[in-house]
């Protein structure tokens, strides 16, 4: 089956995220949108953005501008492995803007995510997210930023239901050799900040990321 991917248009992204993505919701923020067609028909799309926090790669000692996360994935039916068709996104991130370092991705264990699409591409699992604030209007639950951005000035309105959203799997893909330091190893008695993963036996926790480089898996899908 012929897998294309290119730079589509916001309506064509904003289609796929409504029909496509569980959320149904666009994201407000600077965004890069890659289609994905099979055999010439539309799919979906690859979406990247600035992410739900400013401070999004600052723990990485990264600058706002050097880093992304990838805030959805809204596929239709298809016959390539997501994997293969988020690592072909992220070598055409890379080209177009030369100055990223680093991709976050977040998955979400309130939706039954564990993230599988980024251990199968050879992210790197890192713990979770601390669970920050969102907001119930008009029967719907929002994150964060996005009600913010749609409905600036009003969380604090009788009429909106603050909430704590859920801790979230976090995952990252470095994109230059540099960003791939090796990281400390764990000492005897360290406790991992996933509550209830198990690095040998996975299961419905994260596993161990793959090992994989980024070359290998862009260039072997």
């Amino acid at each position: 089956m012929n897998l294309r991917l290119d730079w589509c248009s916001h309506e064509a992204a904003k289609y796929a995220v409504e029909h496509w993505h569980y959320s149904r919701c666009m994201p407000k923020s600077k965004l890069a949108k890659i289609g994905v067609w099979e055999d010439e028909k539309f799919i979906g799309a690859v979406i990247f953005g600035v992410g739900a926090t400013s401070d999004l790669v600052k723990r990485y000692e990264l600058k706002s501008e050097q880093g992304c996360e990838l805030v959805r994935v809204a596929l239709t039916n298809h016959g390539n492995p997501v994997s293969r068709i988020n690592a072909l996104a992220l070598r055409m991130l890379k080209k177009e803007y030369q100055g990223l370092r680093l991709v976050v991705s977040f998955a979400d264990p309130e939706h039954s995510h564990v993230g599988g699409i980024y251990q199968a591409g050879g992210w790197i699992f890192t713990g979770m997210s601390q669970a920050s604030d969102e907001y119930i209007y008009r029967g719907k639950r929002w994150q964060g930023r996005s009600f913010r951005n749609n409905f600036k000035g009003m969380e604090h309105s009788p009429d909106v239901q603050v909430v704590k959203g859920s801790s979230k799997y976090r995952y990252l893909m470095p994109l230059d050799n540099e960003m791939r330091k090796p990281y400390p190893k764990r000492g005897t008695g360290e406790i991992d900040n996933a509550a209830g993963s198990n690095p040998q036996t996975g299961g419905a926790s994260p596993t161990v990321p793959l090992l994989l480089s980024y070359s290998e898996v862009t260039e072997n899908g």
